[in-house]
């Protein structure tokens, strides 16, 4: 058979319109799920608006949750990206929030699913066609709340919480808004557990020359913040910690393992982090923390606004987040 120089190249076997992200709502309407055409998904259950999975275009997933967690709406999820609002901690001495349980209730409240949108490549090909990214959109306000929440914290407020998964990476943002007369205060984190091989060979950078708070030792001699050295933060115990990053929030915070990049985060907004990991000790006290050696292969790496309050006036809006690159 003669070859021919000019023969006609293959039609697409799918002509029309390119791929797009799937979006799926669970049966029970308890989570919903969205997979880009290339592969990545996320998972977000409605309780907490917390993202239980996050995996990229292998299959490969970059967030650790508990075996044990409940995802059933009987308690916060342990693991995954829990959202803590108004209140990070407990705050016995701030009035406002004295009553509410640790973290507040966004964590553990019913959240409303408005809807999705999905941004393309602009310059459309055929390896780009099709969506980049997909946002998923979620909602909180006092109609959502328990009896027991609204009488803890009865404040007029809206929440928008927005999870947006693209082919680098996954971005959260939250924002909060006063719909009452009065003013109010609060605090919030994205408490994202990051899922890693094992903990002995990972280290954080641009925390370095850095102001922070200790948990676990509690407050220095003079009363005045520790400031973390030049070096890399790695970890050998329990550590509980919140920085306020000496670069700012447009510094990216890197989470290497063994030398390499394994995410990179930036913040908006967003002044404070804080890293937790339980060590073994504590993550055997926990109900819902299983594996018990799980603490080997996580570390909570944490954008928040939780130094101090945030303080709104009437009709007045915050926003912030932050945006995670997975490296390959």
């Amino acid at each position: 058979m003669v070859d021919r120089p000019k023969k006609p190249s293959a039609l697409a076997t799918t002509p029309g319109l390119p791929p797009q992200a799937q979006l799926n709502i669970s049966h029970d309407n308890s989570r919903v799920s969205a997979v880009l055409p290339t592969g990545e998904s996320v998972e977000v259950l409605l309780f907490g608006a917390t993202i239980i999975s996050w995996k990229d275009a292998k299959g490969n997933e970059k967030l650790w949750l508990s075996e044990a967690a409940k995802l059933d709406g009987t308690k916060a999820v342990r693991g995954g990206v829990p959202l803590v609002f108004p209140v990070f901690g407990t705050a016995p001495d701030h009035a406002a929030t004295a009553k509410l349980p640790q973290h507040g209730f966004a964590r553990s409240s019913r959240w409303e699913f408005l809807g999705k949108s999905t941004s393309e490549s602009s310059t459309l090909s055929a390896t780009s066609a099709g969506d980049d990214s997909v946002k998923l959109d979620f909602g909180l306000s006092p109609s959502n709340l328990t009896e027991e929440s609204k009488k803890a914290w009865p404040y007029k407020f809206g929440l928008i919480y927005s999870v947006t998964l693209g082919k680098e990476g996954l971005t959260t943002s939250l924002v909060v808004q006063n719909d009452g007369e009065q003013a109010w205060e609060f605090q919030t984190l994205m408490h994202t557990y990051f899922r890693v091989k094992d903990i002995s060979t990972v280290s954080i950078t641009g925390l370095e020359s850095s102001p922070y708070l200790d948990k676990v030792l509690g407050p220095s001699s003079t009363g005045e913040p520790y400031t973390s050295p030049s070096a890399a933060v790695s970890l050998s115990s329990k550590v509980d910690r919140v920085y306020t990053p000496a670069g700012g929030p447009e510094a990216a915070v890197i989470i290497k393992e063994g030398g390499k990049k394994k995410f990179g985060i930036v913040r908006d907004n967003m002044n404070e982090v804080v890293v937790w990991n339980p060590w073994k000790d504590d993550a055997q006290g926990m109900g819902d923390f299983a594996p018990k050696d799980g603490y080997k292969e996580m570390i909570c790496v944490e954008a928040g606004a939780v130094k101090g309050w945030q303080k709104l006036e009437q009709g007045e809006t915050w926003e912030g987040g932050q945006v995670i690159m997975a490296a390959n």
